[in-house]
């Protein structure tokens, strides 16, 4: 990534926690954009076009009829983050969404198969997020969203974005992964999708993993998306998030795989997630999140 590849970025804020069903991941975009975002950019040579928040109704509790909390609402904001992933995109500018929970990830990469059918995915998270109503032991769709980009789930979840057609399961590499459970293990068994846990990092590097991670997802695909939830990291560096995984990666690891991400040539859009100020120290994570996005398009020590 360069000013060169994409000279304009379009920031698209989604002040989305019905998928955490917790307050707070809602002020993730402002927390980000109040920790330097455009001005970080900026002074890497890009031209930032804030596109504002998209709105979301909040609802005072979940429908205790259904199992998916909040869907309908969920799935309504998605569809309009889909339409406004897909105008930037035909606008020429690189979609940079700020989340919110995770469930952004089901618009965005909506949005992005309208324009890049064959999509890789880089999933950077200490969770797999591929349970279903069937397996999810809370309900909270920030954990489906990407079983639901590969075409499982609630058709109320899975019609978003209409004809785009789904992710296919080797153009995906989940990186960070710490905390699966028991039906997430047995759908990533199922369906092959590549997982390098903390365990392959701690005994592989991050150098190594994320040059395996970019070969896989750019094999038969027009481009990477990387999406990447800040619990990715250790509660240590990131303490603001909703769902702390103790033993995460560390900054210089994060730094590393953004770095590698840019050199490759081949990132199409990206998205930051669940960061959470109330959980948060004096905006940390927030500064973190900006720090690896300023990575991700190109800064570097010298």
């Amino acid at each position: 990534m360069n000013p060169q590849q994409y000279p304009d970025i379009a920031v698209i804020g989604v002040p989305m926690d019905l998928g955490a069903d917790r307050r707070g991941v809602d002020m993730g975009p402002s927390a980000i954009r109040c920790a330097g975002l455009e001005r970080r950019l900026a002074q890497l040579g890009y031209r930032v076009h804030d596109e504002g928040d998209l709105s979301v109704r909040r609802q005072p509790t979940a429908a205790s009829a259904d199992k998916l909390k909040y869907v309908d609402e969920i799935a309504k904001v998605n569809a309009e983050l889909c339409r406004s992933v897909e105008a930037s995109q035909q606008a020429g500018r690189f979609p940079l969404v700020l989340g919110g929970d995770h469930s952004i990830a089901i618009g965005t990469l909506a949005g992005m198969r309208r324009r890049h059918p064959a999509l890789g995915v880089i999933w950077f998270d200490s969770h797999g997020d591929v349970n279903t109503a069937d397996t999810s032991p809370s309900g909270n769709i920030h954990g489906m969203s990407l079983a639901v980009a590969l075409g499982f789930g609630d058709p109320r979840l899975t019609a978003v974005g209409g004809a785009a057609s789904a992710l296919r399961p080797e153009h995906v590499a989940i990186v960070g992964a710490r905390s699966l459970d028991a039906g997430e293990r047995d759908f990533l068994r199922r369906q092959g999708i590549l997982v390098f846990t903390m365990h392959e990092i701690d005994r592989l590097g991050m150098a190594s993993v994320m040059e395996q991670a970019i070969d896989r997802v750019s094999r038969g695909t027009s481009g990477i998306h990387l999406s990447l939830d800040l619990d990715g990291l250790d509660p240590a560096a990131a303490p603001g998030v909703g769902t702390p995984v103790p033993g995460g990666l560390t900054c210089r690891e994060s730094y590393l795989a953004m770095e590698l991400l840019c050199e490759s040539g081949r990132l199409v859009s990206a998205e930051f997630v669940e960061v959470n100020p109330i959980l948060d120290h004096c905006n940390q994570t927030a500064q973190i999140a900006v720090s690896l996005i300023a990575s991700l398009f190109g800064e570097r020590i010298l």
